[in-house]
């Protein structure tokens, strides 16, 4: 695993990965054998409980699982996970379209074999689609959809820390952190449930202290108390906080390593569909003519924007990025990477073009690799990950957390299919 770029002390903490919202059913038999009428037949027939209909599920490759309730009986499980990486996509979409599907009162089984030398049977309310891209986007769908008790005891599991006075959690993608036109489900509306689920039914409700954006992954730290948020608040507002993101970027960084040092400003953008943008607003800019730096009037309205970067691997037009943010200005790691160093973050596709709202474009090797069609890029989601945050707590900053994250299933996939290994560094 490669070193952070600034290492603070205290002992570093490694999480398991992320994993999504829902919950699937799978049980695995011999090709070839009599598994569909063997599985009907274990456990009294309950091996194969629906999970929107009663609510209950059993884990993979057969393993004993939890319940959940929600609306309309639909529930995403707190089935016990095995095995990973595509598989574990298949299933997090269906159970989640199926809670969702449950919610609206649909009904209906469809099958989804898959063939190989181990079958597996899944059980969904819609049809598996062929690419993980557009599982992706049919499963985020979906968190829209669940009632906010399944939201909550989901986000409960996802819980990786937690002591006196602060909560942490894994964020999964897709879901906002605060609410807004459109969103039906966010984190700061399920805390007081969340609260009550992690103490009991007494308990204060859990208060943020700083955000993500809906699209980003990993660490989030929630404070028990109002004194404790007001403190860390605080602290990352004075940038004593140390934040590490990965992300995997279209094109690699030239130099490898740097400062990327550029004020930010919000701007409306004039086209046949008009919206607002953060973008660049430097203090010099280089004369065509003879190429010398000239400096220009600045803008008042702009924020100080610093990122520290670092490239850990590069393959298939893309690279795999350590970023560190200095300052915490909105949108600050996709706009310098995307307009500072012209490589935008795999599935930005806001800041992957400035006049229009239109799908990444992405390079003939990335889409082979990704086994991808230009015109599907627009279900690809963004990968930017909180890998890392170092929080001070404690008398005088005596206490440090340091947590670890590892990217959801999703990410690692794309490491995979774009060969970008860093375990060898």
């Amino acid at each position: 695993m490669p070193r952070p770029l600034l290492m603070a002390g205290g002992a570093i903490t490694r999480l398991p990965p992320p994993f999504p919202l829902g919950v699937g059913l799978r049980h695995r038999f011999p090709a070839g054998g009599k598994g569909g009428a063997q599985a009907g037949r274990k456990n009294g027939g309950a091996q194969w409980a629906p999970v929107a209909a009663a609510g209950r599920g059993f884990g993979a490759d057969g393993g004993g699982g939890g319940a959940g309730t929600g609306a309309g009986g639909a529930s995403a499980g707190e089935a016990e996970r095995g095995g990973g990486g595509e598989e574990e996509e298949e299933e997090a979409a269906a159970a989640a379209a199926a809670a969702a599907a449950a919610a609206r009162g649909e009904r209906g089984w469809e099958w989804a074999p898959s063939v190989g030398p181990v079958a597996s049977i899944r059980f969904s309310f819609l049809q598996v689609a062929a690419e993980p891209a557009r599982r992706r986007a049919r499963e985020l769908a979906a968190l829209q959809r669940v009632h906010p008790n399944v939201l909550a005891k989901a986000l409960r599991q996802r819980a990786v820390y937690q002591d006196e006075e602060v909560v942490v959690l894994n964020k999964p993608y897709g879901l906002p952190v605060h609410g807004g036109p459109g969103v039906k489900n966010c984190i700061a509306d399920v805390l007081p449930i969340l609260a009550k689920m992690l103490v009991n039914m007494k308990a204060e409700p859990l208060h943020l202290c700083h955000r993500l954006d809906k699209e980003t992954t990993g660490v989030m730290v929630l404070a028990r108390n109002k004194e404790a948020a007001d403190r860390i608040r605080l602290l990352f507002k004075t940038r004593q906080v140390e934040k590490i993101y990965w992300a995997i970027s279209v094109g690699s960084p030239d130099p490898a390593e740097g400062i990327v040092e550029i004020p930010m400003v919000e701007r409306e953008v004039q086209s046949h569909q008009p919206h607002f943008k953060m973008t660049l607003a430097p203090n010099y800019r280089m004369s065509p003519e003879d190429g010398k730096v000239l400096k220009i009037r600045k803008n008042r309205n702009a924020e100080s924007a610093v990122t520290q970067y670092r490239v850990l691997a590069s393959s298939s037009a893309c690279s795999l990025l350590e970023l560190q943010p200095i300052t915490g200005v909105k949108h600050q790691l996709r706009v310098h990477l995307a307009y500072g160093l012209g490589c935008p973050i795999l599935g930005d596709h806001k800041y992957s073009h400035w006049s229009k709202l239109a799908p990444q474009k992405l390079p003939e090797i990335t889409l082979k690799r990704l086994k991808l069609q230009q015109s599907k890029s627009r279900h690809l989601p963004l990968h930017l990950h909180a890998y890392r945050l170092s929080l001070p707590l404690g008398t005088s900053g005596s206490k440090r957390i340091d947590l670890v994250c590892e990217p959801p299933s999703f990410f690692h996939r794309t490491l995979r299919k774009l060969e970008l290994d860093i375990a060898k560094e």
